[in-house]
């Protein structure tokens, strides 16, 4: 079959995959504004998305995306440096200069990041949200309480500063990721390559600041959830 024993077949499975995701996130960047403004609202998605039948099959299907992504992504990796050396990916075009040509050149690395920080992610909230629900555990808050996980969480300046990293680590991918599946799609041209990039920037940037606004509002306790819509903390 084309999609697993070619070359292009591989980048067109990355790349359904890679959108697949950017989309998943921009669904969960939608949740986590929710907990910004109410965390009894966020804890009905939470509990509307716990251990239920559906969640538990989306969950398994996002699972497999992201496996399928990143075995491709190391095979990628493999065939392009024994073919043309340091080189990551196919460009076709030199007007990627800048951050997003050395996004392009560090892929790898950005995946192993972003991979360490998905396995913190899941130890902080899905193995005790959904993993503990399934299992019947009980942890030191609900499994619903998706609110006060978030702020068992980002209380910690280590997980923060994790989460950070984690973010930016993200932002670089996605920036290069989007563009180059347009590319592979054969939607680009010497026109459309740049508006591609420029969407990209604009969409990726958009959702790596709604994450980190959540981070540093719970950190610094600024989020209106924690105060009633009003600011209850000095730094703020």
């Amino acid at each position: 079959m084309w999609l697993i024993n070619s070359s292009i077949g591989r980048k067109v499975v990355m790349s359904v995959t890679g959108l697949a995701l950017i989309l998943f996130l921009t669904f969960h960047c939608c949740m986590n504004i929710v907990a910004l403004f109410s965390g009894e609202a966020y804890n009905m998605i939470c509990e509307l998305l716990g251990a239920n039948w559906y969640a538990v099959v989306a969950t398994l299907g996002l699972a497999a995306l992201a496996v399928i992504h990143i075995v491709y992504a190391f095979i990628l990796t493999a065939q392009n440096r024994s073919a043309r050396g340091n080189s990551r990916y196919d460009v076709a075009t030199t007007v990627n200069a800048g951050k997003v040509e050395w996004a392009s050149k560090n892929m790898l690395v950005l995946g192993i990041i972003i991979c360490i920080g998905l396995l913190i992610h899941l130890w902080n909230f899905w193995y005790n949200m959904m993993f503990a629900e399934i299992i019947g555990a009980m942890p030191a808050l609900s499994p619903t309480d998706g609110f006060g996980w978030i702020k068992e969480t980002f209380s910690n300046p280590v997980f923060v500063v994790l989460y950070i990293i984690w973010l930016v680590a993200l932002w670089f991918h996605l920036s290069h990721g989007f563009w180059s599946a347009m590319q592979t799609f054969g939607w680009s041209g010497k026109i459309w390559l740049k508006r591609w990039m420029c969407i990209g920037n604009i969409y990726v940037t958009l959702l790596f600041l709604a994450f980190l606004v959540v981070v540093l509002a719970f950190a610094f306790g600024c989020a209106p959830s924690l105060c009633d819509g009003a600011c209850c903390g000095s730094s703020c």
